[in-house]
């Protein structure tokens, strides 16, 4: 027994040991857990990142309904114009042709109203189908609510919207994925409004607006046929100018609306129908528009806009000089700056588009001789939203510019030629068609973006030579007539800067 203590010690000393041992083999594995967790981490953030930005979008553009919303009592009583609710069942039942200024024809109020319940519609259908809202959807949106200024509406919306809803369920589709190709085939609501007011009525009479089955009918198989249509076609649209175009659908929409008015009048031999005549001697007064509410109305908008940016970006537009140099071509400005930069982006190039609009206003006024232009119409505001359309998604001051400059220069080349040899000056920068043709245009600035600036003055200028004769071919039943022009205008440039080898200048740091 005397010995059991030693050997009990000889036994414990390695046992002791053991321990500072074990310490020491597991005080680096206590680090893991630590690295674990860091890579955890930044494995996360961009999921964290991704359901922040689709919140942000997705609030942003329940903000810009909730802003038409209150806005419309206001312009009432702004402009006095009481009669509201008749102004806006006008609205509602009457052909929308391109371009049908909605200010003439129901008043600044029941304009913005319009907006305003087309725009939560939307937002009640992306929160319905659960869609995750990205720069695309947000694209839609702003098409949505831009055209409901000048030729939709919420009774015209439907049959294209329900159409490609009723694609997604026949072709097993998500519908949450291709939600945004519903928003863009509103584009042709004004045939939907045209079978239903004018088209199928015998003795049409805008005083009386009335509807038919044959016309209800016609609408509806109009509405599913389109469905059936757009989404397909836009793959191969997309294909033909190779994304530089961001109004991809314009190409797709103004094709198919090629073919639909060639059928309906032309191939049947009947007269196609005139613009509808709208008699409002008040609003021509001004002259055309709310000059000094739509200004405020804008700087309240975007001001809330750059503030909300500004704020969610941590109080900084750090990154912005980034943005601006990209070049817009196949760029999701969302996923690589994050939404708040996006808002401020949207800010800064509105604000841009606001300086612009003022100015083109004031040279029929500072040079003699030219047209008069318009101001702040239905069309002018609705555009101004269809510019902003893909700020989020490929758009900012700076890779616009040149397509500006484009038009800019189209007009001095037309100014001097008609001054050589005597003509009157048929248009100016604020004449309407060309207003609408400048904002749709500036879908071309990928090209800017990627090739540099003379070329981006090159599709500009290109683009304003044939805004105003693209609408004779569809007849003025597509809204996305500056989209189209745009498509064709790059369908010209593209293929002669690869016959001529012209390489890129410029890409994007991944």
């Amino acid at each position: 027994m005397k010995n059991t203590p030693s050997s009990l010690n000889a036994i414990k000393s390695p046992l002791a040991e053991a321990p500072e041992a074990e310490t020491t083999i597991t005080q680096a594995p206590e680090a893991k857990p630590t690295e674990i967790n860091a890579t955890e981490a930044q494995a996360t953030q961009p999921k964290i990142n991704a359901v922040r930005n689709q919140r942000i979008v997705y609030f942003y553009s329940l903000f810009v309904s909730l802003f038409f919303l209150a806005a419309a009592p206001i312009a009432v009583l702004y402009t006095k114009e009481w009669d509201f609710f008749e102004n806006l069942w006008r609205i509602l039942t009457s052909p929308s042709k391109l371009v049908t200024d909605y200010f003439a024809l129901g008043g600044l109020g029941s304009t913005l109203f319009n907006a305003a319940v087309c725009g939560l519609i939307v937002n009640l259908v992306i929160i319905i189908c659960r869609v995750r809202m990205n720069a695309t959807k947000l694209a839609g949106y702003m098409l949505v609510v831009a055209h409901c200024f000048y030729g939709l509406n919420f009774i015209n919306m439907w049959p294209p919207f329900i159409g490609v809803l009723l694609y997604c369920i026949v072709m097993k589709k998500k519908v949450s994925d291709n939600i945004h190709i519903a928003f863009f085939a509103t584009a042709l609501a004004p045939f939907v409004s045209e079978m239903l007011f004018r088209y199928s009525v015998a003795n049409f009479d805008p005083a009386n607006m009335h509807v038919n089955w044959v016309g209800i009918i016609l609408a509806v198989v109009c509405g599913i046929g389109v469905g059936f249509i757009v989404l397909p076609l836009l793959p191969g649209t997309t294909a033909m100018h190779r994304g530089y175009n961001l109004y991809k659908a314009g190409l797709a929409i103004g094709m198919l609306g090629i073919f639909i008015y060639a059928f309906m009048y032309n191939t049947l031999g009947i007269t196609p129908p005139s613009s509808l005549q709208i008699d409002n001697p008040e609003y021509y007064a001004m002259p055309y528009a709310y000059r000094g509410f739509m200004n405020v109305f804008f700087v309240i908008l975007f001001g809330s806009t750059f503030i909300a940016g500004y704020l969610l970006n941590h109080r900084k537009v750090k990154g912005y000089r980034s943005l601006l140099k990209c070049t817009g071509y196949g760029t999701d400005f969302i996923d690589k700056f994050g939404m708040p930069m996006c808002l401020i982006n949207i800010a800064v190039y509105g604000c841009a588009i606001m300086v612009y609009l003022n100015l083109v206003f004031l040279i029929p006024k500072i040079i003699p001789n030219l047209p008069a232009g318009v101001g702040f119409t239905g069309p002018t505001v609705g555009v101004v939203f269809a510019a902003l359309t893909f700020s989020a998604d490929g758009q900012h001051p700076r890779n616009v510019f040149p397509i500006v400059v484009g038009y800019m220069l189209l007009w001095v080349v037309v100014v001097a030629i008609c001054l050589v040899s005597g003509h009157n000056i048929p248009w100016t920068l604020s004449t309407q068609a060309y207003i609408n043709g400048l904002a749709f245009a500036t879908g071309l600035c990928p090209i800017a973006g990627k090739y540099g600036f003379r070329y981006g003055v090159i599709a500009g200028f290109l683009s304003a030579t044939i805004c105003t004769v693209t609408a004779s071919m569809h007849g003025g039943f597509v809204l996305y007539n500056g989209g189209f022009t745009a498509g064709l205008s790059a369908l010209i440039l593209i293929p002669m800067l690869d016959f001529y080898k012209i390489e890129p200048k410029h890409d994007d740091d991944v």
